[in-house]
């Protein structure tokens, strides 16, 4: 942030894998979508990312958007990690780069972190909620995940393994993010918030497969991942201490 630009309400991260040209439906209906003052950050592994040239040929004509390379290594935990630590704003906004997700609802989301909570989660699974297409193994999974814990753990949301998030930047800083490997970055902050026993809220969100392009999500290679935080959250409260140090145990125990 330059001297003298207003620092904007929410920052936008958005992890990209050579999506070309593909983005810029995307990213039109996310300026389309914000009312709030904004930045939108696009974060690719590489310089050679065919995403790179396409958002740099937008951002000439539009200064809130920018991209970035990820230098904490590849794949998309370390590039929400990487868009994070580098946001200008008080409230980040984690969404995905094949248009699945709503950007209409980000001011609704940011709104709920500024009232206080978290995180603030678009959830498919709450009355309201639908998912459109995708794979129906994934679809059981995660909504099967997301109904246990909302019942079970009491995790404050009925999606916990949706990316398109909300959170407190400040929280974030003082939880931190050891997820190093697919997606599971969601997941594992909403179950951050839970063992703190910090506020987490949801609005249901209309999840719709993407029309353009391959998915990156790689499932069974990231289940185990996923189940790492699914178990965490089960645990008793502690502090933002214990619960960093916990973090790094599990992340050592479970390290491929």
């Amino acid at each position: 942030m330059t001297a003298g630009t207003e620092r904007p309400r929410v920052s936008v991260i958005i992890p990209a894998y050579n999506e070309g040209d593909n983005i810029i439906p995307v990213l039109t209906r996310v300026f389309e979508g914000v009312q709030l003052s904004c930045e939108v950050v696009v974060v690719v592994d590489f310089p050679e990312d065919t995403t790179v040239a396409t958002v740099e040929r937008l951002a000439a004509d539009e200064p809130r958007l920018r991209v970035v390379i990820n230098t904490l290594g590849r794949g998309p935990a370390n590039a929400i990690r990487f868009g994070i630590a580098g946001a200008n704003a008080s409230t980040v906004v984690v969404t995905m780069a094949d248009g699945c997700d709503d950007p209409r609802q980000i001011d609704d989301l940011v709104r709920l972190v500024e009232r206080g909570v978290v995180v603030a989660a678009a959830s498919r699974y709450m009355p309201g909620g639908q998912q459109v297409g995708g794979p129906l193994l994934k679809s059981l999974m995660s909504r099967t995940a997301g109904k246990s814990l909302h019942l079970l753990a009491r995790i404050g949301t009925r999606d916990a393994t949706n990316s398109f998030k909300a959170y407190d930047a400040e929280f974030v800083r003082d939880v931190g993010i050891h997820s190093r490997d697919g997606f599971e970055i969601g997941l594992e902050l909403t179950a951050k918030a839970r063992r703190l026993r910090r506020p987490v809220a949801e609005i249901p969100t209309i999840w719709l497969d993407r029309t353009v392009g391959e998915s990156n999500f790689k499932l069974s290679q990231w289940i185990p991942h996923y189940l790492r935080w699914y178990r965490f959250a089960f645990g008793p409260r502690v502090d933002a201490s214990a619960l960093r140090a916990e973090a790094e145990r599990l992340i050592m125990s479970t390290h491929d």
